[in-house]
């Protein structure tokens, strides 16, 4: 029973408990037995500064062509600076354990995107190695179709090929063969240059394998695997509309076929067949066992490595006449021409440069979000603008600023929103950047592979009928996919 002294108090103490709880800058969290503070640094110099760091290193990434400095040092830096400053700050309340739990949070989400992204990258390189993607060149280079048909054809595959492939690395195949079919006409190449932009942005928009974004979201859980496929239509709308347009522009001649010959090396079709095997496997296990997709993927990484190594040691094993008996088989010297694969060359020559730019941007959007600011802008966006017209302009700004630290900053908030929302800005995220040059990864390969003749000016020349593309996916979407 409580004396008469401890009941007078104890009321006092429950209120005073109750106002420090719902201090505003201050926030309870943690486990049940001690109590977190989360601080708002919005209006604190901590903020401001880290505000500036991050808007000095996109401004690097962004000057990325002119200054030559890969876009992963500056993101980097700045993370690693940004939570130096969040550290300090919560150093002065004594408590390390706020910023220790969210730095370990954003870490974890970087290795799952990181190792994802590291077997596809292998899987993609080895397939280059055995020739995969050098037949299909070869192929259509050599049969003399028109202008007109490689500009449709190159479209096409662009856009069915970066649903499993990365959009980067279709752009750099497709432009390959426009370059060399339309070599001396100009005006083909920059045309055909845009078209296979905009087709790869869009083909990769409704496939979570086909662009980061929708790998994050994914990832995240708020689209299934099979929900992505109700942006089919939207995203071929986003294409078709301006390749018509632009397709108008190019002549029907047929230039001289030229004649390339190139053989898929041993095991090139069995590593496309291990591939698709994989991304099957992935999705069954996400979908039904509910396991992480990096586990679907490292699982089909370690079959791509057993099937080296037997590449290997087959190519090293001489041929049966040339056997008589133990000792020359262990003296044979391999001489197969795949003697010296290895598969780890594959994953040495997989984008470090971009997968470290991941780990600043995750880090650093990360730290702004723990600061305070990615919650005052997901309220101006999502409740004083609405989510749709919000996921509107998120794909505007993909243009100017790359859709991966957008969309990380989009899933931070976690806007409640529907389903039909959440397509809608993996969507204007995937095919917002198609409007600039510098909007997306393929925008900008190809203006180093097609230099002089591809550039930021003039594909701004055709960015009104992109616009359109642009404007007619979001409305065939709201048609359609509409709560």
């Amino acid at each position: 029973m409580l004396t008469a002294k401890a009941a007078r108090v104890l009321p006092w103490l429950m209120l005073l408990l109750a106002a420090l709880g719902s201090g505003p800058a201050l926030a309870s969290g943690g486990a049940s037995h001690e109590t977190r503070t989360v601080l708002d640094l919005t209006g604190h110099w901590v903020g401001f500064t880290a505000l500036i760091v991050f808007a000095i290193a996109y401004a690097v990434v962004i000057m990325e062509e002119f200054l030559h400095l890969r876009k992963s040092k500056p993101v980097m830096l700045a993370a690693g600076i940004i939570w130096l400053l969040i550290a300090y700050a919560y150093s002065t309340q004594g408590d390390t354990t706020v910023v220790e739990n969210a730095v370990r949070h954003h870490i974890l989400e970087y290795a799952e995107l990181m190792l994802f992204l590291l077997a596809a990258m292998t899987y993609i390189n080895t397939m280059s190695e055995r020739n995969v993607f050098k037949r299909l060149r070869a192929w259509l280079i050599s049969s003399g179709f028109s202008l007109r048909a490689v500009f449709w054809i190159t479209g096409i595959l662009a856009f069915f090929i970066s649903p499993v492939a990365d959009n980067l690395t279709t752009a750099l195949i497709m432009a390959a063969v426009v370059i060399a079919v339309g070599a001396g006409n100009t005006t083909f190449i920059t045309v055909a240059c845009i078209n296979i932009v905009v087709a790869a942005n869009a083909g990769g928009a409704f496939s979570p394998f086909g662009d980061i974004t929708t790998l994050m979201v994914w990832q995240k859980g708020v689209v299934e695997f099979q929900q992505f496929f109700a942006l089919f239509v939207p995203s071929a709308v986003n294409w078709l509309v301006p390749a018509t347009i632009m397709a108008l522009t190019i002549p029907k001649t047929r230039p001289e076929a030229m004649q390339e010959e190139i053989a898929v090396k041993p095991g090139g079709y069995v590593i496309v067949a291990l591939f698709f095997l994989t991304i099957t496997m992935t999705v069954t296990m996400h979908n039904f066992l509910h396991l992480p997709p990096v586990i679907g993927m490292m699982t089909g990484l370690s079959i791509l490595k057993f099937y080296g190594y037997w590449l290997k040691r087959r190519s090293m094993r001489p041929p049966r006449d040339e056997l008589h008996g133990p000792e020359e088989k262990a003296l044979q010297a391999p001489t197969g021409k795949d003697a010296h694969f290895d598969i780890f060359k594959s994953m040495e020559h997989a984008e470090w440069d971009t997968l470290m730019f991941f780990y600043g941007v995750i880090l650093a959007v990360g730290g702004l979000g723990t600061i305070g600011y990615l919650a005052m802008i997901s309220n101006i966006m999502y409740v004083d603008l609405g989510p749709t017209w919000a996921n509107i302009l998120v794909g505007v700004i993909s243009a100017i600023v790359d859709n991966i630290p957008v969309m990380f900053a989009v899933l931070t908030m976690n806007p409640d929103m529907g389903l039909d929302q959440w397509l809608l800005v993996t969507l204007t995220a995937g095919v917002g950047g198609s409007l600039l040059s510098i909007g997306s990864a393929a925008g900008v390969a190809l203006m180093g592979q097609a230099r002089g003749i591809y550039t930021f000016f003039s594909h701004l020349k055709w960015s009104w009928a992109i616009a359109l593309g642009y404007g007619a996916s979001i409305w065939v979407h709201l048609l359609i996919n509409g709560a």
